[in-house]
């Protein structure tokens, strides 16, 4: 498998208030934003991120996009931006028609902030809306409420700020199917070029996973959850924003550039605490704590730049291709499949897949992205690419990456 550069990158900056219910991020929890302690934490953050970039080896190729996740970076004043930025040009060099994204929490940045973050060349902004009801931003945890939100879109829409997005979570507890249709409602309302909707995931170690059980009230059940899931298509898509990766929708010309090298498992680093990279072949993730990541950028100093030894084997890049690329309305390109994992692999996959397609939850197009609607063993060689239905093929995704994995890893 040929090792390609990577023009992404990735910063993880942990700072929140609080810690959501449904969160099992690595975040450090600051508290009140007042708290004289904390300009100090992130002062000490932003300085071992700025190590850890300097000693990260680069090779020769400029950054075509930059996000800052977290967290919450809009809790960063923008003189720690500009300090990340200003190092990351000097050692990897950035595009100067890079995709720069920065994720916010609605209550947590001011206008003149907004402004001084375009100014540093941040030309992207996520906002984590989630819920556009009160009492189920209380019920999730969320430090914000409706007119924080009011008040930071007030913000975007004064400083002419286009390319900006929305997250909106469905399935929450208490959440109904009212609930969820009028916050795509106002969602379309306020007019972003991006929304993504999150599913909620009940994760062991968080608030919401030791409180409730899968499809047990107050959560919905799976009925309404699909139905949630399958609503967001149909109004969003009336609304003039493409389905285009199981949980994200734009406008034509915004899609997430950054988060396309994660579904088309392409090569991209990851930096500060927690964050996983993907370069030469080996995917690694970075301690959780502060106190560790710090020992860890300390080791690097001392030792040289060194992740593991452990490469991905080729059935692991096999499946992580396909797990990633199912996730896109454009499925995955069988040619590039073939070239890079076997034409064995290709036909294994075809005959997995096929009962799918028979249920309508799969699709096989030609070359000329026609559907194929008649497959037999002797013309299925005519299949340039498969993706999965929308919606249905995407809410069984699951199950049919499930099977699908069973039967790669029983042939290696």
């Amino acid at each position: 498998m040929d090792l390609l550069i990577p023009v992404s990158a990735y910063l993880h900056i942990p700072f929140c208030r609080r810690r959501c219910y449904y969160c099992d991020f690595p975040i450090s929890v600051l508290g009140d934003k007042t708290n004289p302690n904390i300009s100090g934490s992130i002062a000490e953050y932003v300085d071992f991120l700025s190590e850890e970039i300097k000693i990260t080896p680069s090779y020769d190729r400029s950054l075509k996009t930059v996000f800052f996740g977290g967290g919450t970076p809009s809790l960063l004043p923008p003189r720690y931006l500009d300090k990340i930025l200003a190092r990351l040009d000097q050692h990897f060099g950035i595009c100067s028609d890079a995709e720069i994204s920065l994720e916010m929490d609605p209550g947590t940045f001011s206008l003149e902030q907004l402004s001084d973050y375009k100014k540093l060349g941040i030309n992207r902004f996520s906002l984590g809306v989630q819920s556009f009801n009160d009492e189920l931003l209380e019920k999730s945890g969320r430090f914000h409420r409706y007119q924080d939100i009011e008040q930071s879109i007030n913000f975007i829409h004064q400083t002419n700020t286009k390319n900006f997005s929305l997250d909106l979570i469905s399935g929450l507890p208490y959440q109904t199917l009212e609930d969820w249709q009028l916050s795509l409602e106002k969602a379309i309302k306020i007019q972003p070029k991006h929304i993504s909707c999150y599913d909620l995931v009940l994760e062991p170690v968080t608030a919401f996973g030791k409180q409730y059980k899968p499809g047990k009230s107050p959560l919905p059940d799976d009925d309404k959850t699909a139905t949630m899931y399958k609503i967001a298509p149909k109004i969003l898509s009336e609304a003039g924003y493409e389905h285009y990766e199981i949980s994200n929708y734009a406008k034509s010309g915004y899609q997430c550039q950054h988060n396309l090298v994660y579904w088309e498992n392409k090569p991209y680093y990851g930096l500060g605490m927690g964050a996983a990279s993907y370069t030469n072949n080996q995917r690694f993730t970075r301690p959780r704590t502060r106190k560790d990541y710090y020992e860890w950028v300390k080791s690097l100093k001392e030792t040289g730049y060194f992740l593991s030894s452990d490469y991905l084997g080729k059935i692991d890049h096999l499946l992580e291709t396909l797990m990633l690329g199912f996730r896109l309305k454009k499925g995955i390109d069988l040619l590039e499949i073939a070239t890079n994992f076997g034409e064995k692999n290709v036909r294994k996959i075809y005959q997995t897949l096929l009962p799918y397609h028979k249920k309508g939850l799969v699709k096989f197009q030609d070359i000329n992205d026609n559907l194929i609607t008649e497959i037999t063993d002797d013309n299925y060689e005519t299949i340039n690419r498969i993706m999965l239905s929308d919606p249905d093929g995407f809410l069984f995704s699951n199950t049919i990456l499930a099977d699908l994995f069973d039967k790669l890893e029983s042939t290696v």
